[in-house]
């Protein structure tokens, strides 16, 4: 079963996702130059704003058009000409992302041609902002679909007609990953010697070193002049196994310029990992650093170092849908079995992407829920009786009740310093999680001893 039974109520409790525009937002904040514009109400973006913050711990600036109950009723048109306006004049930015809020889709605003109007009517001679708009309605989907939909948004929008391939230059689309994920993929393609592409970048928009003055828009982000040659890249890569073909930024740069696309899961453990490294050593014809090599048999030491004190152990996985599939995928590498794996995502594939991404390591499978809230998660948690959660902050109140560990991944993180510095990716990302986990074990072991020890 992927889907709770219905309820006799309409009702969320504690939702297991955040909302559309959140997701596109995030995405906008990884363009070079570009300032993030919710169309809507004041309160959207004051909410956001509030979320990112408190998980980054840096400025985080999201325009509105700021619409009162006069505009619910004769629309937002003239709030979003006006706010348009502002920004440009303020901000000076290269782009302006523009993603609608549950509102402006309730009274039906146009976006496209309030946009189109207004850029007819703009000053001709003045430097004007790009403009992308993504429809994100906060009453469906997820911040993930947003996040995704905005990338497409985006590609499509700003990516150029090209001629010729450029030689080793791939496109990655990561997904909503961590700053310091973002950061390892560069060092990954620099190591490589490839060209890459990612988008968005938030490495430095969204955790930036201590400045003197605050910047207007922070420096960093994918540069817009690289969005526009995406299309001559060799291939995209795309993470994502519960991307919707309509979400995808790849399928898009493969239907509109024969880019090749490759679409992963997000590398999380070492299966995922392997398969990302294996398709850039198939799309660069040349084998991967010696580093990594390194870094992966040290992964498997540690697995063997690890696995007396992790194995067997029982875990509760929740979050966005990709996430979920990562992190089980790789706790069923270390020998620990996944009882319940929950989102609040409804992609329809979580079920199936789990168990392709396992394999043959689950031998038994775990209950899946997709459009799950917190109290559905509590309810079927306590008959499961795990030994950790692995999730994001949400899920502190119900490690309270079952006292059992929590380890924090993925966003948002907002009872804890440095969410935006958890490595999620890659050989090195497991490695950190595998410690994490283990010692999170034996921290918990060590505090119920009757006696205390001090060696393993």
């Amino acid at each position: 079963m992927t889907k709770m039974p219905k309820p006799n109520y309409i009702s969320t409790t504690n939702a297991c996702k955040l909302c559309k525009p959140m997701g596109a937002t995030l995405a906008f904040r990884g363009i070079e130059g570009a300032m993030p514009f919710l169309h809507g109400s004041q309160g959207c973006a004051t909410y956001m704003r509030r979320y990112i913050i408190s998980h980054f711990n840096e400025p985080m600036d999201i325009a509105s058009s700021s619409l009162g109950e006069k505009n619910a009723v004769f629309g937002g048109g003239p709030n979003l000409k006006e706010g348009l306006k502002n920004v440009t004049e303020k901000f000076n930015p290269q782009l302006i992302g523009i993603a609608t809020t549950c509102l402006t889709e309730t009274i039906g605003d146009d976006v496209p041609m309030i946009l189109h109007q207004y850029q007819s009517s703009s000053k001709t001679g003045c430097k004007q902002p790009m403009l992308v708009a993504v429809s994100t309605p906060s009453y469906s989907g997820t911040h993930m679909e947003g996040f995704h939909a905005t990338v497409r948004a985006t590609i499509n929008a700003v990516t150029e007609e090209t001629v010729d391939t450029e030689p080793c230059s791939i496109n990655i689309l990561p997904g909503f990953v961590s700053p310091a994920d973002i950061r390892h993929l560069k060092e990954i393609a620099s190591d490589w010697n490839i060209k890459a592409t990612i988008l968005p970048d938030i490495s430095e928009t969204l955790d930036g070193p201590a400045l003197a003055e605050c910047e207007l828009i922070p420096h960093g982000g994918t540069p817009i002049e690289s969005i526009k040659k995406m299309g001559s890249a060799t291939a995209t890569v795309e993470f994502g196994r519960s991307v919707a073909d309509e979400n995808s930024g790849a399928l898009l740069l493969s239907e509109k310029h024969s880019v090749p696309c490759h679409r992963l899961g997000v590398p999380i453990g070492l299966r995922e990992t392997d398969e990302f490294f294996s398709t850039l050593e198939a799309i660069t014809k040349t084998p991967r650093p010696t580093k990594y090599s390194e870094e992966r048999g040290r992964l498997i030491d540690s697995f063997a170092d690890g696995h007396k004190y992790v194995f067997g152990k029982r875990a509760i996985v929740y979050g966005e849908e990709d996430l979920v599939i990562g992190i089980t995928s790789f706790l069923a590498e270390i020998g620990i079995k996944p009882v319940l794996c929950a989102s609040g995502g409804k992609s329809g594939n979580l079920k199936k992407a789990i168990n392709s991404a396992c394999g043959d390591l689950l031998k038994e499978e775990p209950a899946i829920y997709e459009g799950t809230d917190f109290y559905d998660i509590e309810e079927m948690a306590a008959g499961l009786s795990p030994d950790l959660l692995i999730g994001h902050s949400k899920g502190y109140q119900l490690s309270r009740k079952l006292d059992v560990p929590i380890i924090r991944v993925g966003f948002p993180i907002h009872d804890r310093l440095g969410g935006q510095r958890i490595l999620h990716l890659g050989y090195r990302g497991a490695q950190y999680l595998l410690d994490l986990i283990a010692n999170a074990l034996l921290t918990k072991k060590q505090d119920d001893s009757p006696v205390g020890y001090s060696y393993m």
